[in-house]
């Protein structure tokens, strides 16, 4: 049939399996320390972010809706969430937001009524990109999340016989050091072949 049909590189265009959350990522030389992962999640990371717009139109005679040169775009949200199934105490901190670890007792977490500027934190999600993704020169989707601030509270759900789950959602924000820029990038780079001894 003419129109049922898929791209003959699909296979190539594919992002595949849960993908990492990490402290940092160099995407030039794509390596991944142990040390810089966040933790171990559960069911997935959904990633998004959402523009909200201005039509400045709606209240014009005669003017359709959604007028491209009247559209303005306000703001964009950005946000992270999922479900972590491991924890140490610096990542209880950056999950309960405004919170320290205790100089005196690596083991306890403080929460405060203040934020500082080391609540905010960078935050990459990177996963397996096209059908190369060996060792050394796998394809990857990289996200890269700028400021990003645990909104969605400090949560820990157990269960009987079960591993305990910590909800989670971070937002990107933006900064007056940088007000125009917004405050996530994308990588998308495909992978290449990986010849024996190579």
């Amino acid at each position: 049939m003419k129109f049922t049909q898929i791209p003959s590189d699909t296979f190539s265009h594919l992002q595949l399996n849960a993908g990492l959350m990490l402290r940092d990522f160099d995407p030039k030389t794509a390596t991944v320390a142990s040390s810089g992962i966040i933790g171990a999640t559960s069911g997935g990371v959904e990633f998004k972010a959402k523009p909200s717009y201005t039509d400045f139109g709606e209240d014009i005679d005669n003017c359709p809706a959604n007028m491209k040169e009247l559209k303005r775009l306000d703001s964009i949200e950005v946000t992270m969430s999922g479900t972590l199934v491991t924890a140490t105490a610096e990542v209880v901190r950056q999950l309960v937001g405004a919170a320290d670890v205790d100089s005196g007792d690596p083991t306890h977490v403080v929460p405060r009524n203040d934020l500082t500027e080391a609540d905010f934190m960078d935050v990459w999600w990177v996963g397996d990109y096209s059908d190369k993704n060996g060792d050394k020169n796998g394809g990857f989707l990289a996200i890269h999340m700028e400021n990003a601030l645990s909104t969605g509270g400090f949560s820990l759900k157990s269960d009987n016989k079960k591993k305990g789950q910590m909800d989670f959602e971070l937002t990107a924000h933006y900064s007056m050091d940088a007000p125009d820029r917004v405050p996530y990038e994308v990588y998308v780079k495909a992978g290449t072949d990986e010849k024996a001894g190579a």
